[in-house]
C-alpha cells in the first residue's frame, strides 16, 4: 500500500498564519501612545541579539533556575527538539512538532498571572542591563518621529510585552500560548513566532492598524527573520549573523552592529548560542511545572 504523502509546506505556512494573527490580536497599544504623529508608519524590532544581548528566554529561565524551580538535568530530553529548529531552521514539519509541544507542554495548569509575575521580577534582575543602548537609541528615534515601534519576538507575549512596556515602545508580538479561563493548557495558538509566522503578524497587524508597509522599518540579527525584513522598505540588519551580514550588503540594506570586542568576534558561535537559547525556553517550562 502506497503511504499517504506527507503534509508538509501547506501545514506551516497555515500554522505561521495563525500563529501571526494570534500574535497581532493580542497585541496592545499602551494607552499614552495610541495616537501617533505619523499613524501609517512603524518599526518593528526583533528582540533577541537585536534589543538585547542574548534570548529574553533563557534569561528568564536562568532567573527560575536560580530560584531553584527545577534542575538542569530536567531539561536535557527536549532541549535538542527545539535545538533542532530554532538553529537549523528547517521546516520539517515532524521536527516542528517536536518543537512546539516540547516548548509549552510544561506550562499546562499554570496560570498566565503567574508568569506575568514572574517576568517582571526577572526583567528588573537579569535583563534590563543587556538592553543594547544602540539599538534602544533607534527605537527611540523612530518613536521621537512619531511612529509606533513594536517588538515581534518567538518569545512568549507575556514576557515580550513586559520588555515593551518597561522600554516605553508602543507594544509587542510574541508567541501565544493557548489558556482558558486565565490557565494555560499547554498548547500553542498555531506555531511559534518564528521565521514567517513573523512576517504573518506584521501583514495581520498592519491591516488593523492602516500601516503602509514600504514606509515601515524592520530590525533583526538573525537571517532566519529574512521574511519580516522582507516584507518593509527599511529593513536593517543589527549585529547581524554571517548570513545575514552577507544578504544585507547585497541587497544595500543598513547595517549596525553595537556589539564591540569580544562580543563580536563571539557572534558567528550562533549554533551554541541558539542551542543554549532554546534550552532556556524548555527550562522556562519546566520550571513552571515545578512551582504547582
Amino acid at each position: 500500500m502506497t503511504p499517504p504523502p506527507r503534509r508538509t509546506l501547506p501545514d506551516l505556512r497555515q500554522r505561521s498564519v495563525l500563529a501571526g494573527e494570534a500574535a497581532a490580536s493580542a497585541a496592545e497599544v499602551e494607552a499614552a501612545l495610541d495616537t501617533p504623529a505619523d499613524p501609517t508608519s512603524a518599526a518593528f524590532f526583533d528582540v533577541d541579539n537585536t534589543i538585547m544581548q542574548g534570548a529574553s528566554i533563557f534569561h528568564l529561565a536562568r532567573g527560575l533556575h536560580r530560584r531553584k524551580f527545577f534542575t538542569t538535568r530536567e531539561i536535557v530530553g527536549a532541549a535538542w527538539k527545539q535545538a533542532y529548529f530554532r538553529v537549523v531552521g528547517v521546516e520539517d514539519p515532524e521536527h516542528v512538532a517536536e518543537a512546539r509541544n516540547s516548548a509549552l507542554g510544561f506550562i499546562a495548569g499554570h496560570t498566565v498571572a503567574e508568569l506575568e509575575e514572574l517576568g517582571e521580577e526577572i526583567f528588573d534582575e537579569g535583563m534590563a542591563h543587556r538592553i543594547w543602548p544602540g539599538t534602544r537609541a533607534q527605537a527611540q528615534l523612530h518613536l521621537d518621529q512619531g511612529q509606533r515601534v513594536w517588538l515581534v519576538t518567538a518569545a512568549p507575549i507575556e514576557i515580550a510585552q513586559i520588555i515593551a512596556r518597561r522600554l516605553g515602545l508602543t507594544g509587542a508580538m510574541g508567541t501565544v500560548a493557548e489558556h482558558q479561563d486565565g490557565v494555560y493548557t499547554g498548547r500553542l495558538v498555531g506555531d511559534m513566532l518564528h521565521g514567517p509566522a513573523k512576517a504573518e503578524a506584521i501583514k495581520a497587524l498592519a491591516a488593523r492598524e492602516g500601516l503602509d508597509l514600504t514606509r515601515c522599518s524592520a530590525y533583526s540579527d538573525s537571517y532566519n527573520d529574512l521574511p519580516m525584513l522582507s516584507l518593509v522598505g527599511d529593513p536593517v540588519a543589527i549585529n547581524p549573523d554571517g548570513r545575514l551580514r552577507h544578504h544585507a550588503k547585497e541587497q544595500g540594506w543598513r547595517v549596525r552592529d553595537y556589539r564591540t570586542g569580544r562580543k563580536a568576534a563571539r557572534a558567528g558561535l550562533v549554533v551554541g548560542a541558539a542551542a543554549g537559547a532554546v534550552s532556556g525556553t524548555v527550562a522556562a517550562g519546566v520550571a513552571l511545572r515545578r512551582r504547582r
